[in-house]
């Protein structure tokens, strides 16, 4: 999944080298907290917030076929 979350989000910015997935296991979830560069920051959460819904439910839908449950977390 994390792979998944790598690919989609360097597709998205215009710096992929500052992109940083961390990856944050519980017993229940999963959590990926994101950083990327500030100029790029925009690019992640998108308008209203629609681009990072999107990539939320993708890893939502990976993670609930596994079996899991994975959570994404953006950081500033």
């Amino acid at each position: 999944m994390k792979e998944l979350v790598e690919f989609i989000v360097k597709s998205l910015v215009d710096d992929p080298a500052e992109v940083q997935i961390n990856e944050v296991t519980g017993d229940k979830v999963t959590l990926f907290e994101l950083r990327v560069s500030k100029n790029d920051i925009g690019k992640i959460i998108g308008k209203k917030g629609r681009t990072a819904l999107a990539i939320r439910t993708i890893l939502n839908a990976v993670s609930t076929k596994q079996g899991k449950r994975a959570e994404l977390e953006i950081i500033e």
